[in-house]
C-alpha cells in the first residue's frame, strides 16, 4: 500500500525556487495499478522518483508498505530502492551484456545468494527464450523493453514504477508493452505506478490521475 500525505518539492534555479509538487495526496491500495497523466514538466518523474526513494522530500511524507521513507536513512533507502522495480523509457541495458545477462545482472548484484527463480518463466512470458544470446542492438525497440521489464520484475518486487516506458514505441508495440506489463504484476499482487502521456494506455489501468501545478485530481 502506498500513502502519500502533503508532499512537497522544489528545485531552486539560481535565486528563484521552482515548486514541482505542491501539497500532493495519494492512496494505492496494494496491488493497485495507476496510471498518471499530465504535460511535460508537471513533475511526474520527480514523483516517480520520490516513489523510488531516488530524491528525499522537502516535506509531507510517503510511505511504502509500512515504510516512511522520510525516516529512512541513506543504507535503509538503498536496501529499499532494491525491492522496487524500475522501468524506463531509454530501457538503459548494457551494450556489452547479451539479453540473459542483463536480466539478471540487477539481480545477482542485489540478491547474490537468492536464486532467480523467475527468471524461465518471464523470458518465456515475455517472448524472450529464443533471444537470450542476443545483444541489446541486436534486439527491437519493444524487446528491448521486455528486456526491462524482466529485469525490473526478477526480483519479486512489490512496487513497480514505469516511467514513459513506451516513449520510443510505436502505438501497436505500445499497446502491447501495457498489457504484459499490467499482466505480469496484476497477475503476482504487484502495484504498478506508471507515467504516461497517453490517454489510450491509461486505459489499461482501473485508476487513472492527472498531474496538474504541483498536485493531483481527485
Amino acid at each position: 500500500m502506498i500513502e502519500v500525505k502533503n508532499l512537497c518539492f522544489s528545485r531552486k534555479d539560481g535565486s528563484q525556487e521552482h515548486v514541482i509538487l505542491d501539497q500532493l495526496n495519494l492512496s494505492v491500495a496494494t496491488a493497485q495499478h495507476l496510471a498518471l497523466l499530465g504535460d511535460s514538466g508537471s513533475g511526474k518523474t520527480t514523483f516517480l522518483h520520490l516513489l523510488a526513494g531516488l530524491l528525499r522530500t522537502k516535506s509531507g511524507t510517503i510511505t511504502v508498505n509500512d515504510q516512511i521513507l522520510t525516516h529512512l536513512n541513506d543504507h535503509e533507502l538503498a536496501l529499499y530502492r532494491r525491492r522496487v522495480g524500475l522501468v524506463f523509457q531509454h530501457y538503459e541495458l548494457l551494450e556489452c551484456l547479451t539479453v540473459k545477462q542483463n536480466i539478471l545482472f540487477q539481480h545477482k548484484l542485489n540478491f547474490p545468494h537468492q536464486p532467480a527463480d523467475e527468471f524461465n518463466q518471464l523470458v518465456d512470458v515475455l517472448g524472450l527464450s529464443h533471444r537470450l544470446n542476443a545483444l541489446p542492438h541486436q534486439l527491437s525497440g519493444g524487446e528491448q523493453q521486455r528486456v526491462s521489464i524482466a529485469r525490473a520484475l526478477l526480483h519479486q518486487p512489490r512496487l513497480v514504477l514505469a516511467d514513459e516506458p513506451t516513449g520510443n514505441l510505436d502505438l501497436k508495440r505500445s499497446y502491447q508493452v501495457v498489457e504484459l506489463l499490467t499482466t505480469l504484476c496484476r497477475d503476482r499482487n504487484i502495484n504498478l505506478i506508471m507515467v504516461t502521456h497517453s490517454h489510450q494506455l491509461a486505459r489499461y489501468f482501473e485508476h487513472v490521475k492527472t498531474l496538474k501545478n504541483g498536485t493531483l485530481d481527485q
